[in-house]
Formats: C-alpha cells, sequence, structure tokens
C-alpha cells in the first residue's frame, strides 16, 4: 500500500470518528433538548386537543340526545371481565363497552414477559381494542356498562339501550349490541355490530353511525428508537392495490376492503364483510407527547338508513407470515371459510423484490427440513449461492482483464472521434465486438448480487420463522436480532446508544472478513486495473467501506451477517481461484503481446 492510499484510509477514518464524537457530545444533546421542548409543546398540544374532542363528544351527544336507556335493565356498576380461551390465544373482554382489554397469542413467547404475546397494548378506560363511539373518529368511546351475554366457550354477547333525540327533540330508543365468535384453531375471530331502533330512525351522529378502533398499540413493545422495529398502516384497497404507510397521526382517504395495523412479526387486520357501508377516511391515531407509544387505528361507519342491520367484521390478531395470512384466500384453510381475503398483502414485502424473496424464503425453508437449524441452512443457502454466481464472477474478473487491454486502443478511439459520439459509440462497440467484451458482463454480477443481498435483508429482518431461531446457544439465540455475548445495564455515554448495551462478535468478524477478501482481490489485480487514480479509490474503498459498514451494519440481524460472512469466507477461496485464472490470462496477454512486437519488428526489417 503506497503512502496516499495509507493517508486516505487514515484521514477517512479520522473523519468518521472525530464525526461520530461531535455528533454524539454536540449535535446530540441538542437534538435531544430540541425534542423535548418539542415532546412537552406536543403533549400540552395533545391534552389540549384531547379535553377539545371529549368537551365536542359531549357537545354532540348533548344537542343530539344521546343517553343511556337503563329503564328495564338493571344497571352493573362493577366493571367485570370474561375470558375466551382458544388454542390459538387467550382473549379478555370488558363490560365497560362491550370491549377487548387483552389478547395473548399463546403459541408465540414475548421474549421480554415469557408469557404469550400481548396484542392488546396500553388500554386505558378512556381507550380499549374493539371500542365503538358514536359519529365520527374525533367522538370519545362509549363508556357505558354492557349487559354480558355469554353464549358458549367460544361466543360472547355485550348489550344495552340508547336513546337518541332528532332535531325536533322527539326521542328515539335503539339497542347496541356486540357479538364475538372465536373458532379453536384459528386467528381470526368474528364481531358482529348490532344497532336496532325501536321505531325505524336512522343512526346518524353528525354523518355518521359510529366509529371502531383497533388496539390502542399491538405487541410486543414498541420501541421508536428501535430501527428494526416498525408500525405500519396496512390496507387493502377496493381496487385490489397494497396501502403500508410508516404510522403517523393524519387521516388516509383510501377505500378498503380491510385495514389494520401491522408490526415487524405481528398484526391486527379488521376486514367489514361489507366494506360499502364504511367510510373511506380513515384516521391513524400517534399522537405525540404521551407516556405511551399510540398506534391505532379508527374506522368509522357511515349512517344507516333505518331499521335494523347487523354489520359483520373479521377480525385477525396474529402472526404477519405468509404461512398463516395466505389461508384466508383459500375457503377449505381457514374455519371460517373466507375466500380471496388477500391478508396476505399485509406483508412487509417489496413488490419489484417480492419474487427473489418468495425464492429465497421457500429455499431455506426446504434446508432447514433437512438440517433442523436456521443458522446452518443459512450458511448451505450462502454457499449455494455463491457456487451459482461464480462463473458471472469469474467472467467479470477476466472482463476486467480484457478492458484493461482495451485502453490503449479505447484511448485512441476517443481522441480521433472526440467531437463525434454517434461515431465514438460506433467504433467502440466495433472494437467491443471484434475482441469478444461485453460490458455489461461486468455489471450483471454485481447488479445480481445486489439484488440477492437486499432481498435477504428483507427475508432476514421480516421473516417470521427467525423470529426466535436459534444458531448457537448462548451467542446467537435469536437470528431475527443482533448477536450477543455480554449485556450491561449502565448507561455509558456514546457506547450505549450505538451498542443497545451489547456485545456483539458477529460485526468484528464480518469487518476482518470483508478486509481480507479485499486483500486478497487487491492481490489478484481486479481493483481498478492500470488506473492509478482508480486504482487507489478502489483500493481506499476496501478498507473504509468496511469500517463503515461495522459501524451502520453492528445491530442488523444477525442472520443476515451470518450471510455476509460465510460469503465473504467463501468468496476468500473462489478469489483464489480467480487469480490463478487471471495470472495464465495475463501470461497469455504478454505472450500475444511479444508475438505482435516480434512481427512488427520483423516486418520493418523486410
Amino acid at each position: 500500500m503506497d503512502k496516499n492510499t495509507l493517508w486516505a484510509i487514515l484521514l477517512s477514518t479520522l473523519v468518521v470518528v472525530v464525526s461520530g464524537i461531535v455528533e454524539f457530545t454536540v449535535i446530540m444533546p441538542r437534538q435531544q433538548q430540541r425534542m423535548e421542548a418539542l415532546a412537552a409543546e406536543e403533549e400540552l398540544k395533545a391534552k389540549e386537543a384531547a379535553a377539545l374532542a371529549e368537551e365536542q363528544s359531549k357537545a354532540i351527544s348533548t344537542s343530539l340526545g344521546i343517553e343511556e336507556d337503563t329503564g328495564n335493565e338493571k344497571e352493573t356498576v362493577a366493571e367485570e371481565f370474561v375470558e375466551i380461551t382458544t388454542n390459538k390465544m387467550k382473549a379478555v373482554f370488558s363490560n365497560k363497552g362491550g370491549d377487548l382489554v387483552s389478547l395473548k397469542l399463546l403459541e408465540h413467547l414475548d421474549k421480554e414477559t415469557g408469557e404469550g404475546v400481548e396484542m392488546v397494548n396500553h388500554v386505558t378506560p378512556s381507550n380499549r381494542a374493539l371500542s365503538l363511539s358514536f359519529g365520527n373518529a374525533e367522538t370519545s368511546v362509549l363508556n357505558d356498562t354492557f349487559t354480558i351475554s355469554r353464549i358458549n366457550d367460544y361466543s360472547v354477547g355485550f348489550y344495552r339501550s340508547y336513546s337518541i333525540k332528532d332535531d325536533m327533540g322527539n326521542d328515539h330508543k335503539f339497542y347496541l349490541a356486540k357479538l364475538y365468535t372465536f373458532k379453536d384453531d384459528d386467528y381470526a375471530f368474528k364481531m358482529d355490530i348490532t344497532v336496532r331502533p325501536e321505531d325505524g330512525y336512522a343512526l346518524n351522529v353528525g354523518g355518521a353511525a359510529y366509529t371502531i378502533r383497533t388496539s390502542p398499540q399491538i405487541g410486543p413493545r414498541f420501541d421508536k428508537k428501535n430501527r428494526y422495529e416498525v408500525r405500519q398502516y396496512v390496507a387493502l384497497g377496493n381496487n385490489n392495490k397494497r396501502v403500508k404507510k410508516n404510522f403517523s397521526d393524519k387521516y388516509y382517504d383510501t377505500s378498503y376492503q380491510w385495514a389494520g395495523v401491522a408490526g415487524k412479526y405481528f398484526t391486527m387486520l379488521i376486514k367489514p364483510v361489507n366494506p360499502a357501508v364504511m367510510y373511506s377516511s380513515v384516521k391513524c391515531s400517534s399522537p405525540k407527547g404521551l407516556e405511551e407509544d399510540i398506534s391505532q387505528l379508527l374506522l368509522t361507519r357511515a349512517q344507516t338508513s333505518g331499521g335494523s342491520v347487523t354489520d359483520e367484521y373479521y377480525v385477525y390478531v396474529g402472526p404477519r407470515s405468509e404461512k398463516e395470512l395466505i389461508k384466508y384466500n383459500s375457503k377449505d384453510k381457514n374455519a371460517w371459510g373466507l375466500v380471496n381475503a388477500k391478508f396476505n398483502q399485509a406483508l412487509d414485502s417489496s413488490s419489484f423484490l417480492y419474487p427473489i424473496e418468495v425464492v429465497l424464503k421457500w429455499a431455506i425453508g426446504l434446508i432447514n427440513k433437512l438440517v433442523h437449524n436456521w443458522g446452518v441452512a443459512i450458511i448451505i443457502l450462502t454457499i449455494i449461492l455463491k457456487i451459482i454466481l461464480f462463473p458471472l464472477n469469474k467472467k467479470q474478473a477476466v472482463g476486467s482483464l480484457k478492458m484493461q487491454e482495451l485502453q490503449p486502443q479505447m484511448q485512441a478511439i476517443q481522441a480521433k472521434y472526440k467531437n463525434d459520439q454517434q461515431k465514438l459509440a460506433e467504433e467502440t462497440q466495433k472494437l467491443y465486438k471484434k475482441v469478444g467484451y461485453n460490458p455489461m458482463s461486468g455489471c450483471l454480477p454485481m447488479i445480481l448480487q445486489m439484488l440477492i443481498l437486499i432481498s435477504l435483508y428483507r427475508v432476514f429482518n421480516n421473516y417470521f420463522d427467525f423470529r426466535g431461531a436459534g444458531f448457537i446457544h448462548g451467542w446467537i439465540d435469536d437470528l431475527s436480532v443482533g448477536d450477543s455475548v455480554w449485556t450491561w445495564e449502565k448507561q455509558i455515554p456514546l457506547i450505549s446508544g450505538f451498542t443497545m448495551n451489547n456485545l456483539r462478535i458477529l460485526p468484528f468478524i464480518y469487518v476482518i472478513s470483508q478486509l481480507l477478501n479485499g486483500k486478497i482481490t487487491q492481490y489478484g489485480g481486479t481493483a481498478g486495473g492500470d488506473n492509478a487514480q482508480a486504482k487507489q479509490m478502489q483500493i481506499m474503498m476496501m478498507y473504509v467501506m468496511p469500517i463503515m459498514f461495522f459501524f451502520i451494519m453492528y445491530n442488523v440481524p444477525s442472520g443476515l451477517l451470518i450471510y455476509w460472512v460465510v460469503s465473504n469466507i467463501f468468496q476468500i477461496g473462489q478469489q483464489l481461484v480467480i487469480n490463478r485464472v487471471m495470472k495464465k490470462q495475463r501470461a497469455e496477454m504478454k505472450n500475444a503481446q511479444n508475438v505482435s512486437v516480434s512481427g512488427k519488428k520483423a516486418k520493418s526489417r523486410k
């Protein structure tokens, strides 16, 4: 390595280190102060907005005369709870509003609690899962006591009467009921909402009948600081177009077949049987300044047309995995007989790379069935991919050598036709054709590897089967998160924010393997050719990029780093083979040049 390259590496590393120190000691504290001030301001606004919403709700109720009608019912003051347990979940309902206050997935454990993942989080007296409010999304939930009707082990109903006054001040009584029905081996359950007026009067509160809410927050615990966890608004439009947005406090105008909230591994979806009665305006509620993060969806039903109506909804609460979600496309694969529900559109997959992701998931799943270890399956898949791509990598290396050979002729053509771009392109293509060189041959392996790498990142970061899947006990116990050999509680400036209080080994192994791979590639003469400036830049990238990626990828899922480390190690072996091929190619080129020079000298003597 020459002095300039060494200085470039040292200066680049110094810039990265100094930038990090400045960011953590100067910029981040100032940003933290601004964020705290902003949070305080947002909290004040949120409280004011909540108070205003409460006043508006009371004003609407007063103006429209909505009242509890308990004339023939025994008022239940104490809050009561009802449990329904199936093979998949344990649901707990409250008679306050007839709402869901807990739902644990029995087959999926939360690492923090050791119990089933809680999908109904941050419940408060004024905000529960599947709560109803009369009117639009700005009104408060019904917090009244409902009468409980336990039908059987898998069904429970809640009902009570209300009264409403029309514009003339006349009272209209109606009956409101919620019925929940579960199946033993299904993540979806059914919710029926019945509105039955005594005199046929339509339920109309400010232009809407009622609004239904998802859980205030789905589980497991959501930490916004963890950039590998998400909360998304997902929906399937009536035009079968998928909607996927990071959660924010706003309205979306989306006519939908179903809509819901999705995390990295779990989701809660609501599918109305008759989407035509639902408002297209969907509210995503994620107010800032609260002690608990909220990611809640509010769906509004249009006013009824009079007479008794029963609205049916299917509610899916479970894994965000293709294995479970795709069941609702086939009648015989789900307990409810749903057909073409397309819940699998809630998966966090990119449309462009989705086919590659499907193939990779299929391949790694097939390998895992044979080896029964997801980490070993990743290693085997990596080796298979490297073997498949080796001919392209070899062709790329040989092509770069041919390009070096063509440089003098290319420079001559460029000088000769520098003012005629069309002629320059034609002569360049003739030269490529003459020597049998395809410039795209050098790009294809790089493009393919990049597409596969991006697809693998998405697979390792979102593939449900990797959640909790271990490789080496005590080191890599969960392929969906970073490896860890030591954790600590104390917050250390600069260190804790970067490491998440975990000492990881895989990132160090990655850096060493990447540097070694780059050194062998450089030794083989495939870095930059004879162009000194390009070669120096490529060498610098070989040393600086791994160090930068160490900081970027320190907390990525360990499954991805296993792929990258194994890929580097296998690439080292392949590069040694390529180096031998390159050495032989250079010798042949040198002999050909010597023969050409000898021929020219002999011809000149004649």
